[in-house]
């Protein structure tokens, strides 16, 4: 390993060439304190040795500290290697997922690697690996191992010569919209399947035969690939999903990026070196469309959104806005700002007096945050990782949905250690590199973007208003007739697909069963007479929530069984479940259903609706392994209990 470290690990080595894994685990571990991150190969040493001594759990854990710390393709192959010898479907996850992967090219290497990309972001990947350039015979024969396989995910990881385009066309509108539309049709076959598709784009090679002229020609291959490119993204819209990698390539560098001894060689169309960040990016959108994307950035304030301390400097005397450095700040202000308005949340846990701190909010100049940007405000002489608490309880926010940034690596090591749950962003020393830190951060990924998205800190910071004000009234019917509440509760539309696969995707505190149903089968319950499917979008006087709840129910016999329900976490303890119960005996009374019939499936996390169902007056008709429990509500014998605060309007 060539570090300045490089003799302590070379005398762990030693030790584990002769034997003594125990000391060279510890000798490894001293040499990892040295870094605030461990180098891969160090973390990959260490998971080793945690698997020689039989720790099975702390070696998984030791494998995603060492995909999370860089890109080396050493340390990405052992470490892919030994996550599948550790049999990985043992490892906890946060979700778990089948993913096939379909490539024009050989796969072999990326394979491994995107399983232990997954692994790192906390989902437990089974791999389907389809064999070289086979993707669209396996997407078309419905005998093949693909469909036996029934994937999760189907990843298409495809170079620019699956592309049947010309190197010169004389009707280039019209052969981009035939090979658009011959895509189009392979991810029908796989959604078909169930399955969800992760296309990656055509990396347009950097050396065009035309040279100079094929940017400007229309009808050369190198336009026809942009082209393809940007009808592939408009056609997906929010049905497939899109890793860039043209833009991944672009930013890695082209010339190594297309290695074509590879190619020759194994016809492997990716350079090997650039496969873990492949790996990474594809993973980050799996991980969003698994409902794992953070969802709030919590800051620190001095020598992080500006230079200098305010306590100290005034706000007059900080360092924002003029000079490279003052200009830096500002630019990561903007990158932040531009992450606020895909709806990820901002807060502030720094120690620090408030007073001044919101000084610089309100009034420096060069400020781009402003104070009504954060929804949660936490500036005082509490540890960082009590204020991160505390943000997370006000927010209403598991602490793994928490990202930390702060300048300060004693800090950071502070919330490492004390709130684990917590991602930290490295930032480095110099704060002109801040933006590409943040740039680089991969779980702010989104997998929609929806109207609720946009508005999300003033549905929070009403979240956080509405919350003070149940202080203020005691009596929780008080609190919950004070809020006015307004509700639609009507069927799905294309308008509303986009944020309930978002809401089935990553709900998991109010939700009955948990059950993950991507775009197109929710489309077919949209569609089926016999499904009742049904979407709850709230407003209090405090903010508009927006889209919040999902039901969908399917007709059996007399009764409608519920298949999913789920409310966002934002609305619980609001008595809206009443008012999709009300609207669902309405719906089942026009089928002619005269029970409704619930499933409870427990989990780590959903315990907020173990009493749901007899709390509604559903009793209880059958138990099953794990806690599972069914319940039911004869709406012959008796109605649901009244919906006292919440007034249903119509669409």
């Amino acid at each position: 390993m060539a570090t300045a470290h490089a003799a302590p690990v070379a005398a762990a080595d030693a030790l584990r060439r002769d034997g003594r894994v125990e000391d060279a685990l510890a000798a490894y571990a001293q040499a990892a304190r040295a870094h605030e991150v461990p180098p891969g190969e160090l973390s990959l040493r260490i998971a080793q040795c945690e698997a020689e001594l039989g720790r099975t759990d702390e070696a998984l854990a030791s494998l995603a500290a060492a995909a999370r710390a860089d890109e080396s393709f050493v340390a990405w192959q052992g470490a892919a290697k030994l996550l599948e010898r550790l049999a990985p479907g043992a490892a906890p996850a946060r979700r778990t997922a089948r993913v096939a992967l379909l490539g024009s090219y050989t796969t072999d290497q990326l394979g491994p690697m995107l399983r232990l990309a997954l692994h790192a972001v906390g989902v437990r990947a089974e791999l389907y690996a389809g064999g070289y350039d086979q993707y669209r015979q396996e997407l078309l024969d419905p005998g093949s191992g693909l469909h036996v396989f029934g994937p999760t995910h189907v990843v298409l990881a495809v170079h620019e010569g699956a592309a049947d385009l010309q190197e010169v066309s004389e009707s280039p509108a019209e052969d981009v919209a035939r090979e658009a539309a011959r895509w189009h049709g392979l991810w029908e076959r796989a959604a078909n399947a169930g399955a969800r598709v992760v296309q990656h784009t055509f990396v347009v090679r950097p050396d065009p035969p035309l040279g100079h002229l094929a940017a400007r020609l229309p009808g050369s291959r190198h336009a026809l690939l942009h082209a393809l490119n940007a009808a592939l993204g408009e056609s997906a819209g929010n049905d497939v999903l899109l890793v860039d990698c043209d833009r991944i390539a672009g930013a890695w560098g082209k010339e190594r990026w297309f290695d074509d001894r590879y190619w020759f060689l194994a016809k492997q169309a990716v350079a090997l070196d650039a496969l873990p960040r492949l790996a990474r990016h594809t993973a980050a959108v799996v991980a969003a469309d698994l409902g794992l994307t953070r969802k709030c950035l919590a800051l620190d304030l001095d020598n992080t959104l500006w230079g200098g301390v305010v306590g100290e400097d005034g706000v007059a005397g900080v360092r924002l806005g003029e000079g490279p450095e003052g200009e830096a700040f500002v630019a990561f202000q903007e990158r932040i700002l531009a992450l606020k308005r895909k709806g990820i949340l901002l807060a502030v846990a720094s120690k620090n007096d408030e007073a001044e701190a919101l000084r610089m909010f309100d009034e420096h100049p060069a400020m781009r945050i402003h104070r009504d940007d954060v929804a949660c405000f936490c500036a005082n002489w509490a540890t960082k990782a009590d204020n991160l608490r505390a943000i997370a309880e006000t927010l209403d926010l598991g602490l793994d949905s928490l990202v930390y940034a702060d300048d300060n690596p004693a800090e950071r090591e502070l919330v490492r250690r004390f709130v684990p749950e917590v991602d930290v962003l490295p930032l480095p020393p110099d704060p002109m590199r801040y933006v590409g830190a943040l740039a680089d951060y991969l779980l702010f990924e989104t997998a929609a973007f929806s109207r609720e998205d946009a508005a999300r800190t003033e549905q929070y910071r009403g979240r956080a208003q509405a919350a003070a004000r149940r202080l203020e009234l005691g009596d929780l019917g008080d609190f919950l007739r004070d809020l006015e509440m307004r509700a639609v509760v009507a069927p799905f539309d294309e308008r509303r697909l986009p944020r309930v696969a978002q809401l089935v995707g990553k709900t998991n505190q109010f939700n009955v069963t948990t059950r993950r149903h991507g775009l197109e089968t929710i489309r077919r319950f949209a569609a089926d007479p016999e499904t009742v499917d049904l979407a709850l979008e709230l407003r209090d006087r405090f903010a508009d929530h927006g889209l919040v709840g999902v039901l969908v129910a399917t007709r059996d016999g007399d009764a409608l069984d519920i298949d999913t329900w789920l409310l966002s976490c934002r609305v619980i303890g609001r008595a809206a479940e009443h008012a999709m119960l009300e609207r669902l005996a309405a719906r089942a009374a026009e089928l002619g259903c005269t029970r409704l019939r619930g499933t409870y499936v427990p989990t780590a996390r959903n315990g907020v609706v173990a009493d749901l169902y007899p709390r509604l007056g559903f009793e209880q008709v059958a138990g099953g392994e794990n806690g599972e429990t069914v319940w039911e509500l004869d709406l012959a014998a008796k109605s649901p209990p009244p919906n006292e605060f919440v007034t249903v309007e119509e669409p």
